[in-house]
């Protein structure tokens, strides 16, 4: 098979590519990573010597893609299928682009802060930091209430990979900062994002991992 893609099954950032691989149905080799393990660690940093996650390796074109969000573009370009995840269009194109880096940058980043400062010991913690990124969530909420008035997807009425971005940027940040009911517009937007089958898919495999999970109350 051409395609192997490195990953854990509950890191948010591999849930972006697998929801590209699942939408289109495009045949892949999963590995799953376990930085725990010695073995599998040593083999993953010679796959991604940064250790991050997720990578994609493409035998037929000797090609070792890393990022999430490069990973689906790859996958665009290289592999297209019915779902057109970054449009041919290049002003819609950027707007995709755009709200990908936004629910990367300013709902999966302080989201992951919250959840890192719980594995943090008791004497290392930053209640500073975490509020900061409370808020930052607080005020991403905002933007996508008003973004969504009257729109299907994070761009309008296409499945993209926006959406592969919001999805679980989305899903853990409501465990760790519920959207409450202050903001509608983004709690039936996440719902139809749990309903889509691509990410339906992602969160089944992930649950006999959410054990594992540090964070499970708001």
């Amino acid at each position: 098979m051409s395609l192997t893609l490195h990953f854990h099954p509950l890191a948010s950032f591999c849930w972006k590519p697998l929801i590209a691989f699942y939408e289109n149905g495009t045949p892949f080799e999963p590995v799953i990573v376990d930085l725990g393990d010695e073995a599998s660690r040593a083999a993953f940093l010679k796959v991604s010597p940064t250790g991050k996650m997720p990578a994609l390796h493409d035998d037929a074109r000797d090609r070792t893609v890393l990022e999430s969000t490069i990973v689906v573009e790859y996958l665009a370009a290289h592999y297209p299928g019915p779902v057109e995840l970054v449009p041919a269009d290049v002003d819609l194109a950027l707007k995709v682009r755009q709200a990908d880096r936004f629910y990367d940058f300013y709902v999966q980043h302080p989201m992951q802060k919250i959840v890192g400062d719980r594995l943090r010991p008791r004497d290392k913690t930053d209640p500073f930091g975490v509020e900061e990124a409370r808020a930052q969530l607080r005020n991403s909420y905002a933007i996508i209430e008003e973004e969504m008035q009257g729109k299907t997807w994070a761009v309008g009425e296409t499945f993209t990979m926006a959406d592969c971005a919001a999805s679980p940027a989305l899903f853990y940040a409501n465990k760790v900062e519920p959207f409450g009911d202050k903001f509608p517009a983004v709690k039936r937007y996440h719902d139809r994002l749990l309903a889509r089958a691509s990410f339906a898919r992602v969160i089944e495999e992930a649950g006999p991992y959410f054990k594992l999970f540090p964070y499970n109350n708001g």
